[in-house]
Formats: structure tokens, sequence, C-alpha cells
């Protein structure tokens, strides 16, 4: 569950900091992408170059740093990652997350998050024993802030005792079990995502270009916030998400099967482009030609309307139904018109001529339509729309339970 997950990696000052790069590496071979930051402290235990070269990217250091902070980096590092992890977090740097101080990049980004903080101590056995490092645990559990270790062990100091950061393995079970709980956990989504293929013989088939990017990406972001996700996907090439109970359809029909086997759930997401018409009568045979100019005769019929089956459902019908609106012209109106049309609460519209490069691309720009207006958002990658997105649902889910 953590393919596609970011993950913000603080590194603080202590010898324990030699294992993040084996915590990275495995994060890696989960499908997670890591962004470090490191310490001042915590350079004189691993080196930038290091850390770089695990990381595939930039070391972040500096609070001051010109380039990345004219567009308030230390603000976008602490809000675009699914979970910041520190490791180790030593008596410094925790006494510094509980009194709220923020002198450096890492203590900074820590108070600016909006995201779920794990932290692993590491520190002397009578360090972490000490009653301020104690009363500083107890004011950031009471603040939300999750841990992991410490362990009980010798230590490179030469003594015993609890202060040995947690082992990789378990930093990773723990970052697993923090993003499985989040706000959206206990909420079972349904997500349709990519084309249908609808078969005119055994070779050929109407569909369309949809990548199925979009869908991958609200179900991952979704998952990140504790979701059970089942995702409904057609023909793509795109990873599926990991975590999400996967099913994979080629046809409308097939979809709307799907659809209605997942059962219950409180927000259904139809990111899907579903074919409109289907030949009425597939053949079994490659249609073959002729060489006299003679064109085979298709009758099309109508695929079913999923978007508006579950919309408009008077049993069982999910909290939330959230639909997609891919145009060319017209683009405000035609959405506004299909979202009263098909009864889901809200609608995505967005322009998919083929000058934005959003069918297939990695950006996407929408407006959100629902029954309290239209909300333009600007253009952004779509695991930003997907994020987005999932906060709107949240918001929405809490203010429907309150």
């Amino acid at each position: 569950m953590l393919k596609g997950r970011k993950i913000l990696l603080v590194i603080g000052g202590g010898i324990a900091a030699y294992k993040c790069l084996d915590l990275m590496r495995r994060l890696q071979d989960q499908g997670a992408q890591v962004v470090p930051v490191l310490t001042r402290a915590g350079a004189e235990f691993v080196t930038p170059l290091s850390v770089s070269a695990l990381a595939g990217q930039k070391v972040h250091q500096d609070l001051f740093d010109l380039d990345a902070e004219s567009e308030i980096g230390h603000i976008q590092l602490s809000r675009a990652a699914d979970i910041i992890v520190v490791a180790p977090a030593t008596a410094d740097l925790m006494a510094k997350m509980a009194n709220g101080l923020a002198n450096d990049l890492a203590s900074t980004l820590l108070m600016a998050t909006d995201k779920p903080v794990l932290i692993a101590p590491s520190m002397n056995v009578r360090m972490w024993h000490h009653p301020a490092t104690q009363r500083n645990v107890a004011t950031l559990k009471s603040d939300g802030i999750h841990t992991v270790g410490p362990d009980e062990g010798s230590m490179a100091c030469g003594e015993f005792g609890l202060g040995r950061m947690a082992e990789p393995a378990d930093i990773i079970d723990a970052i697993k079990t923090v993003l499985n709980n989040g706000p959206l956990k206990g909420k079972h989504i349904v997500i349709t995502s990519g084309p249908t293929h609808e078969p005119i013989d055994p070779v050929r088939y109407i569909a369309n270009r949809s990548s199925g990017k979009q869908g991958a990406a609200i179900a991952s972001a979704l998952l990140a916030r504790g979701a059970a996700v089942t995702f409904i996907t057609g023909p793509t090439h795109e990873p599926l998400p990991d975590g999400a109970a996967i099913v994979q359809v080629e046809t409308a029909l097939e979809m709307l099967n799907a659809v209605e086997a997942a059962g219950p759930c409180n927000v259904a997401i139809f990111a899907a482009a579903v074919a409109d018409w289907r030949v009425k009568d597939a053949v079994d045979s490659k249609i073959k030609k002729t060489g006299k100019g003679d064109l085979p005769e298709f009758d099309l019929v109508e695929n079913p309307d999923i978007l508006k089956s579950v919309a408009q459902r008077t049993e069982n019908r999910p909290e939330l139904v959230i639909g997609f609106a891919a145009e060319t012209d017209n683009v405000l109106e035609n959405a506004t018109a299909k979202r009263l049309r098909k009864g889901c609460d809200w609608i995505l519209a967005n322009d998919v001529s083929p000058e934005t490069g959003i069918m297939g691309g990695d950006k996407n720009k929408v407006l959100l339509i629902s029954d309290t207006g239209v909300d333009a958002w600007p253009e952004m990658s779509k695991s930003e729309v997907a994020n987005r997105l999932a906060n709107k649902i949240v918001e929405a889910l809490g203010d429907s339970n309150s």
C-alpha cells in the first residue's frame, strides 16, 4: 500500500541516522517516493551525497534556501507528502516539536504541516527516561503525533536499555498503520477508471483515449486517507493502486456488473470514460475486407448509464456520488446539465480538446460543480487534483456525520 505514496523523511542527528539509508531503500522497494530533509546534526552522521544518491533527488537542508523559499519551500514540503517521518527523532528535535520551536527547516516544516507525523525516537537511555523527555513525549502524543519505538538493547554509548531507534521494517509497518488510520478509515469508496473496450470482432473494438491516470491517482489519495477502495478499471497500462481491491473489466456491461457487485459504499466516483455505444452483435471471427469496397454495417446500441443508475438509486445510494464530464465545447454548460440529468452530487468537468493535452497527459484542470456552485481549480498535476478531491470528500463526509 505504499506504492505511489510520498514520504517526507526528516533525518535527525544521532548515530541511528545510518539506518535511514536502509529505510529509504526499503520504502522505495515498496513503491514509495522518499523526499529527504537532513538536519545540520544529521549531516554529522550521514552525508548529503549518500542521502541524495539513495533518494534519487535533492536533499533539503537549509531553511533559508533562497531558490526554494522564493516559493515558500518549507510550506510546500510540509503539505506535499502523505506523511512526515522523523527518524531518528532526537531529544532535541522532540523538544522543539513539543514546545513549538521553529528555528530550522525540519522544525519549521513540522509546525507547518497538515499531514500525519510519525517519529522514531532515538537517544541514550537516561535521556529517554529524563522527565523533560517524557513530558515532551506525552505532549506530542496528545497533539496527535504517532510514535514507533524506541526499542530496548545495547547502544553505541555502551549502555543498555530503552532508546534504540526502531528497525526500518518496524518503521515501515508503523507508516502503513498511520496511513490506514486516516480520516476516511471505515469508509468504503468505489471508483471506476480507465476506458471500456466494446468489441466489434476478436481484434477490433470501440474505445476512447482515456489513460486511467486520474482515476488511479484518486484511488491512491483516498487510500492514503484510510479509505477502503474498490477500484474497477477498464483496460489500461497505468500502475494499479496498491492496497485497493482491484476489479479489471473490459466492457461497460462488465463495469456495471462490477459496480453492483461491489456492494454498499459511502462514496462512488465515476472517473471511467465509458463508451457510449456498443455493437449490438459483435462477431466471433475477424471481419475481412472483400477488396470490392464493401463496408461492414454495424447496429449500435446504447451502453448502460452507470453513473445515473447509482446516483438515482432509491435504496443504498452512496452518501456522495461524483461524476466526471470530459467536454470539448461549452464545458460549464454541458457539465452542469449532465449533473442535473444524472442526479449526482458533484461533477468534475474538464476540457479535453486535443490542444489541452489532458486526455492521457499528466496534468488536469477541472471545474468542481455542485449544488453550491462552481469551484474552478487551477491547472495542476493529476496527483494534486486527486489530493484536492480527497480533501473535499473528507470535508463533505465530516459535515454529513456532524
